[in-house]
């Protein structure tokens, strides 16, 4: 089709969706209102509208056909009912067929056949007074006079040349003209006719009543080659309409979602009204139970965990700390309590881990759940997380950080004001709040998070807690705790060849057990000394083994060590499926594998450690978990959550690093010994020399270690920080709200233990002063008796001003940044000055940019090497 015939259509179109009735514009007059031989007349305009409602349309591009579909409309159609819209169907299609009679028509012609046409369907249409009702109507309503301007347009169709499209685009304005006009109608009729005689042939046009004869003959030819009325037209299309936007559900997946969403809603209820009754499942739709039978095998609580989580404290939403053995099922109870959140209470949920590895398990876990139940699983690890999250209308998030990435994620929460949504804070391995600088970053979020929303609730769970009573107090917590397990675990001791029971109730806290039976040569005491081989033969390869090295390098030695001892017959067990294993890190790697792991996999044994990439250590984890690998040399990582049990536990040496084993980090370990509904019982080995007797005999027989805040110890990671995020989010920006902040972390409860010379008041003075100092900070002054802000304003009295503080853009780039602040204004000054005289053409700037400044001092770089390479 032509460009004039598009720009029809799209004008045709318009008129199909907004068009009024033929009812609504010339109201029909009562048989009173008739004259004689007019009902004559109005019965022939009937049957003439009906004729042109029986018209189909020629020429235009066909419809998908549906024909196998059923008529959704029966006899009936409103859309055809109009003879407006008949007759503008008819019409276009006339104009299409006959492109002769388009060539014949002058542009006089056009405009004289418009307006007869014009003045003969309105004569035909109205009686006497029909005069007066079309002044009216154009007075009322202007868009009735449109839809007669297409009407009386679309019959002229069949002589308009498509070049003269614009003038039916015209007649609107031609016909607002009518009602001034009315007078003169029948003159212009009559010379119009004459004209039109005058310039068209006879066999075409002799008088008005030959336009009714060539329409009729026109419609015989249409009759005869029509493929599509408008009523099937407008019915195939909205049936293809209907069928293609209307998505296909199982009606069972329908029915499902339809129970799942009652449960919700029922369990919402229960939650609010803090009734006994607990619903399905814990508050809980049916489905989470069936979700945990299938993904985990769980097929009823502890009955701890189901005491657990019926306190009245967790029903109350308060905050709540619980510590139970390792493997006693904590996680569970944490688990039920965010779904719970999710759910139920269309809350956001923040997972705090401490390692990477662990936040990748716990998102592999509960992904599948996410899926089902309806919520996002998001990670936070490494170089993952977005900040600040995206923000979801109706699905709820599920964040799992590492304590580094939770902390910029609450800091982003808080910046955007979006920390309300936070609902629930779950923290694993809550001890770590008293080791270093990462337990400083954990008090800080914590902190943060109590201080800014009153409505988030904090759990917090660990296996090794001794002082509960400040941690209780920091966050405002109850606390839960049990002694349950759900496999029994036997501790021993081996010294040379001699094997010892750890007892409690012997006088130097251990009792003989046996002695190994193992036979080496001289060759191989000299290989393993510690006589390892003998441990994990006793064990593998139709039970797991977990052996703890104090270094990653010793991880990979004590493998290999071990497969050059052990018999070839451990080659044979699932040959197939190792070899497996390893062509799949073939795969993960392009083609390449470590040497160490080439040789150790096929014996059943590997390492794990952070050395490996995430997609190895998931893939090795794996075959561990299925058996085809027998025994992991790890470090001490793995035993902080990551779910690889084993039947016995080796402590390679009771170090970590250079540093004596601590009793909390023991106890991590040895609880990896022992699988729930696997083995009966677990069994650790610590291996020791004699001159680490008398420690390991304390270490065995002390408490747990107390957890101590190291917010101040950590001066420039923790407190300074700490000073800076308060003031550059705004949490607190004067000294009393950040003395106010500082008495309710775990420092402000521990700070008559830890603080001996100076107050919390002093520290926090003079840290605010010592950021200043550097730049990262700047003091303002606001006096009080007026409030009037006065900027470097020095103090006279210290009663009549407050001070305030702002941050500066190196403050903000050094916290958002996760800058050492030790470090931070150094930094700034030499990035400075290497832009003065960087040179990019080789790689050596690269040392100058990556080099940290608590390893600067101990390089020594061979300046000349890099000279000879330029």
């Amino acid at each position: 089709m032509d460009e004039g015939g598009s720009r029809i259509r799209r004008r045709v179109s318009v008129r199909k969706r907004t068009r009024p009735s033929l009812g609504s514009i010339f109201a029909a007059p009562t048989a009173a209102e008739l004259k004689p031989g007019d009902e004559k007349e109005e019965q022939e305009e009937k049957e003439m509208g009906a004729g042109r409602r029986r018209r189909k349309t020629v020429g235009v591009q066909p419809v998908e056909s549906y024909d196998s579909e059923e008529d959704m409309f029966d006899d009936y159609d409103s859309f055809a009912e109009n003879s407006f819209l008949a007759q503008l169907d008819d019409l276009e299609q006339k104009y299409m067929q006959l492109p002769e009679r388009r060539e014949h028509a002058t542009d006089v012609a056009t405009e004289d056949l418009c307006s007869d046409s014009i003045k003969h369907k309105l004569s035909v249409t109205t009686l006497d007074n029909f005069t007066e009702l079309k002044t009216d109507v154009h007075t009322k309503n202007q868009s009735e006079y449109e839809d007669v301007s297409t009407e009386s347009g679309a019959d002229l169709l069949c002589d308009v040349p498509s070049s003269q499209v614009l003038y039916f685009e015209n007649l609107q304005n031609s016909l607002n003209d009518l009602g001034d006009q009315s007078t003169k109608e029948r003159d212009w009729n009559s010379s119009s006719h004459k004209t039109v005689n005058e310039e068209l042939p006879r066999s075409s046009i002799e008088q008005p009543q030959q336009i009714d004869e060539s329409s009729s003959t026109v419609k015989t030819s249409s009759d005869v080659n029509r493929k599509k009325s408008l009523k099937d037209h407008l019915k195939s299309t909205m049936t293809g309409n209907a069928k293609a936007q209307t998505p296909i559900f199982s009606r069972t997946k329908q029915l499902k979602e339809t129970l799942l969403s009652e449960e919700i809603n029922v369990a919402k209820k229960t939650i609010e009204s803090l009734s006994d009754d607990l619903g399905p499942f814990y508050s809980l739709p049916s489905k989470v139970r069936d979700l945990y039978v299938q993904f985990k095998g769980i097929e009823k609580l502890y009955e701890w965990q189901h005491t657990c989580l019926t306190l009245n404290s967790v029903q109350e939403r308060k905050n709540l700390i619980y510590s139970l053995p390792t493997s006693g099922g904590k996680t569970l109870v944490a688990e039920i309590l965010m779904l719970q959140e999710l759910l139920c209470r269309r809350k956001d949920v923040l997972m705090i881990l401490p390692y990477v590895a662990i936040v990748q398990e716990k998102i592999s876990g509960l992904s599948s759940f996410g899926v089902e139940l309806g919520f996002f699983v998001e990670e936070y690890a490494g170089s993952k997380g977005r900040f600040p999250p995206i923000k979801r209308r109706e699905k709820k998030s599920l964040y799992i950080a590492t304590i580094e990435k939770g902390h910029s994620l609450v800091n982003s929460l808080i910046e955007t004001g979006r920390i309300g949504s936070l609902g629930l804070v779950v923290v694993d391995e809550l001890h770590m709040i008293g080791e270093g600088s990462r337990g400083a970053i954990l008090e800080m979020t914590l902190a943060k998070i109590l201080y800014t929303s009153k409505t988030t609730q904090i759990i917090g769970m660990s296996a090794t807690l001794s002082n509960v009573e400040d941690l209780q107090e920091f966050l405002q917590a109850e606390y839960y705790t049990s002694q349950f397990r759900p496999v029994e675990l036997k501790e021993y001791l081996k010294i040379n060849d001699a094997i010892y029971e750890v007892d409690s109730k012997a006088e130097n806290g251990m009792t003989f057990s046996r002695v190994l039976g193992y036979k080496y040569s001289d060759t191989l005491k000299k290989m393993d000394p510690d006589h390892l081989v003998a441990l994990v033969t006793e064990v593998i390869p139709n039970y797991s083994c977990l052996v703890f090295c104090p270094t990653k390098k010793n991880c990979e030695n004590v493998a290999e060590m071990i497969c050059k001892i052990l018999s070839k017959d451990c080659l044979k067990h699932r040959e197939k499926e190792k070899q497996e294993v390893i062509q799949n890190l073939k795969n993960l790697s392009g083609g390449s594998l470590c040497p160490v792991l080439k040789r150790t996999i096929p014996f059943g044994v590997a390492y794990h450690h952070s050395g490996l990439t995430s997609e190895e250590r998931k893939l090795l984890e794996e075959a561990y978990s299925t058996g085809v690998l027998c025994l992991f040399t790890c470090t001490s990582t793995l035993a902080a959550g990551v779910n690889l049990p084993a039947r016995r536990v080796i402590l390679r040496a009771p170090y970590v690093a250079k540093e004596f084993l601590k009793r909390n980090q023991y106890k991590q370990m040895i609880g990896r010994a022992g699988r729930a509904g696997i083995d009966s019982t677990g069994e650790s080995i610590l291996i020791l020399q004699e001159k680490d007797k008398q420690k390991v005999l304390e270490l065995i027989s002390r408490p747990l270690e107390n957890c101590y805040s190291h917010l101040v110890q950590e001066f420039t990671k923790g407190i300074q920080t700490l000073f800076l995020s308060l003031i550059g989010l705004k949490i607190a920006t004067n000294l009393d709200d950040i003395y106010h902040f500082m008495s309710g972390t775990f420092f402000g409860v521990q700070q008559k233990i830890l603080l001996k010379e100076k107050t919390l008041w002093d520290i926090t003075v003079d840290s605010l002063r010592y950021l200043t100092e550097k730049g990262l900070l700047q003091k303002d002054t606001i006096l009080t008796e007026k409030g009037l802000l006065q900027k470097d304003t020095i103090c006279k009295s210290e009663e009549e001003f407050q001070y305030s503080f702002q941050i500066t853009n190196l403050g903000r780039a050094s916290f958002k940044g996760t800058i050492d602040l030790a470090y931070c204004d150094v930094l700034y000054r030499d990035l400075k000055k290497g832009l003065e005289g960087l040179v990019l053409e080789s790689l050596l700037h690269l040392i100058y940019l990556t080099t940290p400044y608590d390893m600067a001092s101990q390089c020594d770089p061979d300046w000349m090497i890099y000279f000879r390479q330029i």
